[in-house]
């Protein structure tokens, strides 16, 4: 005995009803109590849907759904990281080196000139303070745009969405930095290498906070086929 449409939408909003919010999330679980339901009413013909469901959503254990959803993150999570890195290594080949080498030689002497006269890096620190509260701004909106349109939620697209707000790489490496140069410890002005290292980590920090922000969601839609052979359909 197979289930029936109306009985598949059960499971979908009781998948919902367990906190379960995304759609690929959903259908995976749905698949597998469907097949788990039809495979008992093949010994239990006269099993009713209710209580092979229930019987099925018990092997869960006592949290539900909700290791399921944690293990999926973890999973899509570390997916998302690799394609952090896959951006990140093609800024060290041409003609992309050429920037990156050029942003690490510019902000070491930008360095050397805010530890001279720290008005510059009082700048740079209200700079990188406007650019995060505006890109937290800009992204509330558009979580709450997304939310309130009722769209099928998928959570690889959760994740490259929240990912985005990542402004804040450039407020920590120069907060860093100020610190270093008020509390008096001058080996910072003393060693071109520290402030050479220094600059590099921070444009790789920089560069890294460039994909998040806008190489990866201009390819959201690719990367959400390439994870959800389906997505194309819903």
């Amino acid at each position: 005995m197979k289930l029936n449409d109306s009985q598949i939408e059960d499971l979908y909003a009781f998948t919902r009803k367990h906190y379960v919010e995304y759609y690929d999330l959903q259908t995976e679980l749905v698949d597998h109590l469907a097949n788990a339901i039809e495979d008992q009413w093949e010994l239990k013909p006269h099993l009713s849907f209710e209580d092979a469901l229930q019987i099925e959503f018990k092997k869960f254990g006592v949290f539900g759904f909700m290791e399921v959803v944690e293990e999926r993150q973890k999973v899509l999570s570390k997916k998302y990281s690799k394609l952090i890195w896959k951006h990140l290594k093609e800024y060290f080949k041409l003609p992309k080196i050429i920037l990156l080498i050029s942003l690490t030689v510019g902000l070491y002497y930008l360095i050397e000139l805010a530890i001279v006269d720290r008005s510059v890096l009082t700048i740079l620190l209200a700079l990188s303070l406007i650019a995060y509260v505006v890109d937290a701004i800009i992204h509330i909106k558009i979580n709450m745009a997304k939310k309130n349109s009722g769209e099928k939620k998928w959570m690889f697209e959760e994740i490259i969405r929240q990912y985005g707000s990542g402004l804040w790489l450039f407020f920590v490496p120069i907060q860093g930095i100020n610190i270093l140069n008020l509390s008096g410890v001058d080996f910072v002005e003393k060693s071109p290498v520290f402030i050479a290292v220094f600059s590099f980590v921070f444009v790789l920090l920089l560069m890294t906070c460039y994909i998040i922000q806008f190489e990866i969601p201009k390819k959201a839609e690719q990367y959400l086929e390439e994870t959800y052979p389906e997505y194309k359909l819903v």
